[in-house]
């Protein structure tokens, strides 16, 4: 399965716990060769040190490692590394096992083995990856395109794609005499730009998402000075030509930059919220903080570097980092990556969860967030 996949059910879903052990597997893959030629083996490799964790792992029996162990071997038959994207994550937990191909490239292989599946590169990724709109036009013809990170749709409903019929002999005629009243300055045209406002405004009423338009100069001006000026909203334009009539790639292509700066404008208006939380007393950071509000229900915005992670030690309800090799003993639990469970529980209350670049939180121990309400006293 690809990001594209991720629904909100199907995240709170992986959440779950499961019998222990929960294996998940992290593989940073590749798109081209040579470098691909390598993903087969080193998932190998991962599959066969899961193994040997599992054997050494006195909380599992020898009948759920069989078990586990299969999982895995049937997620890597199913495999297509042909097809691989950036990242590469394997699921696999008694009677069940899956894998997702991300558009987003994790930082380091991982092999985590828990109650749960690790679910932050999944969360990450869909986070980069939010749905969006996409609307191509020139006088003639107006398509719609759905998006999710680098995959784009083309949608037949809510009326599009919008035809526009030129009067062919009239267009000859101005083309004879120079008479041309192109951009958008004819009724007939300005009433194909009024009917593409219409049904685009029935498509973020229905659906709201990000709106990025594509077209000549003029075209944009034009459209958003008719109806109900609809692609005012829109938080990118694209002025680009040629596009009404392109491939998926084609269109895909041109709006890259507009949309990785929607990525960054995210980052930057979370970053804000941090700010404004501050003047509020409303601001938390480091993991322990950020941990205990989590888990309360109180975040309203969790902010966490990209390769961020830590193995803690639970002693009297407060995490302490610990070295990787540490285990669970009488002094507390230990617990893989507390920076994971700190995301999910984000998520079970329903926070923003914003993915920022490394060292942006350094002052802030990598992890902040804003709460909704703070404890009186």
């Amino acid at each position: 399965m690809r990001t594209n996949d991720l629904t909100d059910e199907v995240l709170a879903e992986l959440r779950k716990p499961r019998p222990y052990p929960a294996v998940t597997l992290v593989l940073p893959t590749h798109r081209t060769k040579p470098d691909k030629l390598q993903d087969p083996v080193r998932l190998r490799n991962l599959i066969a040190e899961a193994g040997r964790r599992l054997s050494a792992d006195p909380q599992v029996p020898a009948s759920v490692r069989a078990d586990v162990l299969k999982q895995l071997e049937q997620a890597e038959n199913e495999l297509d590394l042909v097809y691989t994207l950036d990242t590469l994550v394997v699921l696999a937990a008694q009677g069940e096992h899956q894998f997702w191909h991300l558009t987003r490239r994790a930082g380091t292989e991982r092999i985590v083995v828990n109650h749960t599946f690790l679910t932050r590169n999944l969360v990450a990724a869909r986070a980069q990856n939010r749905p969006y709109w996409v609307l191509t036009f020139d006088e003639e013809r107006a398509r719609l395109w759905s998006g999710a990170g680098e995959q784009l749709t083309e949608e037949h409903r809510f009326g599009f794609p919008v035809a526009h019929e030129t009067d062919l002999s009239e267009r000859e005629r101005a083309s004879r005499t120079g008479d041309v009243t192109s951009g958008y300055r004819d009724e007939a045209a300005l009433q194909h730009l009024r009917d593409v406002d219409a049904d685009l405004a029935k498509v973020l009423a229905v659906e709201p998402r990000p709106l990025l338009v594509a077209g000549l100069q003029h075209g944009l001006t034009a459209l958003a000075d008719v109806g109900t000026h609809t692609a005012r909203g829109a938080l990118a334009t694209v002025p680009k030509g040629g596009l009404a009539n392109a491939r998926a790639s084609v269109v895909q292509e041109a709006i890259a930059p507009a949309r990785a700066e929607l990525l960054r404008t995210r980052a930057e208006t979370a970053l804000r919220r941090l700010d404004d939380a501050k003047g509020r007393k409303e601001f938390v950071s480091g993991i322990d903080e950020v941990w205990r509000a989590a888990r309360e229900g109180r975040l309203a915005l969790l902010a966490v570097e990209e390769s961020y992670r830590e193995k803690v030690r639970l002693t009297g309800g407060h995490p302490a980092p610990v070295a990787d090799d540490a285990v669970s003993d009488a002094s507390g639990e230990v617990r893989d990556d507390i920076v994971d469970e700190t995301v999910e529980a984000a998520l079970d209350t329903e926070a923003d969860v914003v993915f920022v670049a490394e060292d942006v939180l350094a002052g802030h121990g990598r992890i902040a967030g804003a709460v909704r309400y703070t404890w009186a006293g």
